[in-house]
C-alpha cells in the first residue's frame, strides 16, 4: 500500500495531518506516542504579539461536534520560534505547516517573514477564516478581494509554499479559493469552523461568553466534502481537506474530492490517538475499496 503523497512539491509519508489549534505545538502529542508516523502537524495559529484569547466560557459541546470561540490565545511569534519550536524539534523530524493569523496585511506580513526563516517549517498556512475574533481573522476570507490582497503580501515575503485557509462562512467559496490561487497561493485548506451558537435555557443567555463559536467535529463533513469537491474542481492547485474528520474512510472520501492531504481537528481534543488510529486504519480501508496508492484517487470523484 502507498501511503505518500506530495503537497506543494514536499512528500509526506502519509497525508494525515494534525489540525491548527487541536494539536498545541505537536510535542504535547509526543508524551502519548511516537507522531513521527504524522504526515506533517499543523502548529496552534500565531499571530505577532501574544494573545490570551477570549473570555470564558468558549467552548461548547454539540451534537456531534463542538463550539469553540479561543480566540487565537498564542504566545506571539517570537515566543514560538524561541520556545515552542525548539521543543518541537527535539520529537518531530518533518517539516511541519506554520499556521499564521493577523488583524492587518501588515501582521501577516511580519509573522510569514519571522516564520520563513525558520528550516523546518516546510508551509506557511495563512488563516484568513478563523469566525472567533474581531477585526481580523475570517474578515479577510469573506470577499475574494480581500482574500488576494493578504496572498499577495504573504507571497512577496516569503519562499515557502502559501497555502490559504479558507472559511465556509461564504456565498461562494470557489470565487475566494480561485481569487488566491490568482494571488500566487501554493493551495488552499478547508474547511474551517461554522459560524454556530447554543444557549444556556435556563439562563436564557448565550453559552459562550463571545455570544458565537465555531462549529466543528462530524456533523461538518459533508460541508466540508461538498466544499473541497467544488473548489478542487476550479482550481489547479492543492487542496487540503479538512472538517469533521474522525476516520479512515473519512480521509479516502476527502481525498476522492480532490484533498491531497487532510487534516484531523476536533476528532484530536476527543481522542488524543485519533490521528495514529486514522493512519494505522489507512491501509485496511484502502484493501477493502481496492486502493493501492492514495495519491492515485485524488479527485476521483470527478471522473467516475
Amino acid at each position: 500500500m502507498e501511503l505518500n503523497v506530495n503537497l506543494c512539491g514536499i512528500t509526506l509519508d502519509n497525508p494525515i495531518i494534525p489540525a491548527s489549534g487541536t494539536f498545541g505545538y505537536g510535542y504535547e502529542f509526543s508524551e502519548w506516542y511516537d507522531i513521527n508516523m504524522l504526515g506533517s502537524l499543523s502548529f496552534k495559529g500565531t499571530t505577532a504579539k501574544p494573545r490570551f484569547g477570549n473570555p470564558t466560557p468558549r467552548i461548547a459541546e454539540t451534537p456531534q461536534g463542538m463550539l469553540n470561540s479561543v480566540g487565537l490565545q498564542n504566545p506571539g511569534v517570537d515566543a514560538v520560534i524561541s520556545e515552542e519550536l525548539p521543543r518541537l524539534r527535539q520529537c518531530f523530524h518533518k517539516p511541519v505547516m506554520a499556521n499564521i493569523s493577523g488583524f492587518s496585511l501588515e501582521e501577516y506580513v511580519l509573522v510569514a517573514e519571522k516564520l520563513s526563516q525558520v528550516p523546518e517549517i516546510g508551509w506557511l498556512e495563512v488563516n484568513i477564516s478563523c469566525p472567533n475574533v474581531h477585526g481580523g481573522g475570517m474578515s479577510f476570507g469573506t470577499s475574494p478581494e480581500m482574500a488576494a490582497s493578504v496572498t499577495k503580501a504573504v507571497r512577496n515575503v516569503t519562499k515557502k509554499p502559501v497555502i490559504m485557509k479558507l472559511s465556509p462562512n461564504v456565498t461562494d467559496i470557489v470565487a475566494v479559493a480561485r481569487a488566491c490561487e490568482d494571488a500566487g497561493a501554493d493551495g488552499v485548506s478547508l474547511i474551517n469552523t461554522l459560524m454556530g451558537m447554543r444557549l444556556n435555557l435556563r439562563t436564557r443567555k448565550p453559552v459562550l461568553r463571545n455570544v458565537t463559536g465555531g462549529l466543528s467535529g462530524p456533523a461538518v463533513f459533508p460541508v466540508a466534502l461538498r466544499m473541497v469537491y467544488q473548489v478542487s474542481a476550479a482550481l489547479s492547485i492543492p487542496v487540503v481537506g479538512m472538517g469533521g474528520v474522525s476516520s479512515a474512510e473519512d480521509v479516502l472520501e476527502m481525498m476522492l474530492c480532490g484533498a491531497s492531504a487532510v487534516e484531523v481537528g476536533c476528532a484530536n481534543l476527543i481522542d488524543p490517538y485519533a490521528c495514529k488510529r486514522i493512519i494505522e486504519d489507512l491501509p485496511q480501508a484502502m484493501e477493502a475499496y481496492g486502493i493501492s496508492s492514495l495519491s492515485q484517487i485524488i479527485g476521483g470523484a470527478h471522473h467516475a
